[in-house]
């Protein structure tokens, strides 16, 4: 199961009316750490489109179990823990040094430039 691990600190707009960082960021985050975990495998989104494939999201949920506030440093560990066919699942778990605030979970599909879904490339299904 391939992981990897990003820090982001919390931005001041990415908080809500109550200084508490608003439910909708942790989908940009869990975004972030695809990409990051694409990356630290030596390829990248660019790349990918490129050659004619983008992965869009199909399904995702996240669980709240904490919060964070204007400048908390968080880390948010992402796994791809299936790939098959024309999709990835990625699980999520976000920590605010020792304590997990928040877990999720992503289903990606592959689709061609057409907007047709497609088998994933090779390189992703190792």
């Amino acid at each position: 199961m391939l992981a990897h691990t990003i820090e982001v600190r919390v931005r001041y707009q990415e908080t809500d009316g109550q200084g508490r960082l608003h439910h909708a960021n942790f989908f940009t985050y869990f975004e972030q750490g695809r990409v990051e975990l694409l990356r630290s495998l030596g390829k990248s989104y660019r790349d990918l489109e490129a050659r004619g494939y983008m992965l869009v999201v199909s399904e995702i949920a996240c669980r709240y179990v904490g919060g964070a506030t204007f400048d908390d440093v968080l880390h948010i560990t992402t796994r791809a823990v299936e790939a098959k066919g024309a999709r990835i699942v990625h699980e999520y778990i976000v920590h605010r040094g020792e304590e997990r605030i928040a877990e999720g979970r992503s289903t990606v599909a592959c689709i061609n430039k057409e907007g047709r879904v497609c088998r994933l490339p090779e390189f992703l299904l190792d």
